[in-house]
């Protein structure tokens, strides 16, 4: 969903909706949680998170006065509640697991299903989507090894695509932290899948012989 469109959802949201509400579940409930799992590191406390999120955002409405700010708002009601759920766990140790996004399982989709992100299966994908997939994963796993205060900045420039002041804002950072830490985490994601491009090439499978 374009920036407008979420814009336009906010108005609508705001109106009281119901059609609004259920648009707006479905769009970003899966962010939420992607974005709770990926810094919190376990699955429990993201869907804690994401629901937290959820609730606060529509009992506090009336406090949204851009709506086209819709996106970095719901995203520092997120962040505040990963901070909430990390210092309840304030004596569990930094999340350091890799985390898929192809895993990630959201909350109840309109069918009473989880929400995922679906990747078909690879034996079934045509060379080149084998190995988009095969690159999408190594970008996931490269993102979750970042250290948390680099990937919270790429995964909202980046991923959710927020402005440098936006996520100074949800981060409560300078702006020239952002993009110091930004330029710092692109170059961390660089070397690592430089590492991982130059393991499969040497971990790869001898082609079957012809003969």
């Amino acid at each position: 969903m374009e920036r407008s469109s979420e814009t336009e959802l906010a108005r609508e949201l705001i109106t009281g909706s119901p059609e609004a509400f259920d648009r707006f579940v479905e769009h970003f409930r899966a962010k939420i949680f992607n974005f709770s799992w990926m810094m919190c590191g376990q699955r429990e406390d993201a869907e804690e998170v994401a629901q937290d999120t959820l609730l606060n955002v529509f009992s506090n409405l009336d406090q949204l006065r851009e709506p086209g700010r819709i996106r970095p708002w719901v995203f520092q009601i997120a962040k505040n509640a990963c901070l909430m759920k990390r210092r309840r766990s304030i004596f569990a140790p930094a999340p350091t697991q890799e985390v898929s996004l192809d895993g990630l399982q959201g909350g109840p989709g309109k069918d009473g299903e989880p929400l995922r992100l679906q990747v078909a299966d690879q034996a079934e994908l045509p060379e080149d989507k084998v190995l988009q997939a095969e690159m999408r994963t190594m970008v996931e796993r490269a993102i979750g090894e970042l250290p948390p205060i680099y990937r919270s900045v790429m995964l909202l420039r980046d991923i959710e695509e927020l402005s440098t002041q936006e996520t100074s804002a949800i981060l409560d950072l300078s702006e020239d932290t952002v993009k110091t830490r930004l330029r710092r985490a692109r170059v961390a994601l660089r070397q690592k899948l430089d590492r991982y491009v130059r393991h499969t090439r040497t971990v790869a499978p001898e082609p079957a012989s012809k003969e």
